[in-house]
């Protein structure tokens, strides 16, 4: 059995007319993330931690902000192909841990949501999947609500060498 581990991590900046979506869920905010796509901070980590692991580059490398096709795209179609991607490659999620850093809105309600949504789009168990929120003690571009932070760290396995 082959084991691989994988580190991503994301961020984009929070701006007025836009929605925040973290995880595959919409969060009702006053402001959202910024991006090429939904800008799903927490989906764009785990999807970098999976394509490191698989030594498959990144997620800009896979899904490139210049390209009109991923204009606005929802981020669970980018999870759901990169988990298709893995999986070519004769990859599984062993697990995911993640944190995700922001001061607002506080997102500890939202974790469970979260884990069942992720764990539907990538078809593992929720047990296999750990989300933390966190602030960052007003400190920083996360602290002064300029924007919000994604860490993810995943195990994937294969079978066979």
């Amino acid at each position: 059995m082959k084991i691989r581990v994988g580190f991503g991590y994301d961020v984009h900046a929070l701006v007025f007319g836009r929605e925040l979506w973290i995880g595959g869920i919409k969060i009702e905010h006053t402001l959202g993330l910024l991006g090429h796509s939904d800008a799903d901070v927490l989906i764009h980590a785990i999807c970098d931690a999976l394509l490191g692991a698989a030594n498959m580059r990144d997620i800009g490398y896979h899904f490139p902000d210049t390209a009109g096709a991923y204009k606005d795209i929802d981020s669970k179609i980018l999870l759901r192909d990169t988990l298709a991607l893995l999986r070519k490659a004769g990859y599984e999620v062993g697990n995911i841990d993640a944190t995700v850093a922001a001061e607002r809105p506080k997102l500890n309600p939202y974790i469970p949501a979260m884990k069942q949504k992720l764990a539907e789009v990538m078809h593992v168990n929720e047990e296999d999947i750990s989300i933390k929120a966190t602030t960052s003690e007003k400190l920083g571009f996360t602290g002064r609500e300029e924007g919000i932070a994604a860490y993810a760290t995943v195990l994937i396995v294969r079978d066979s060498f």
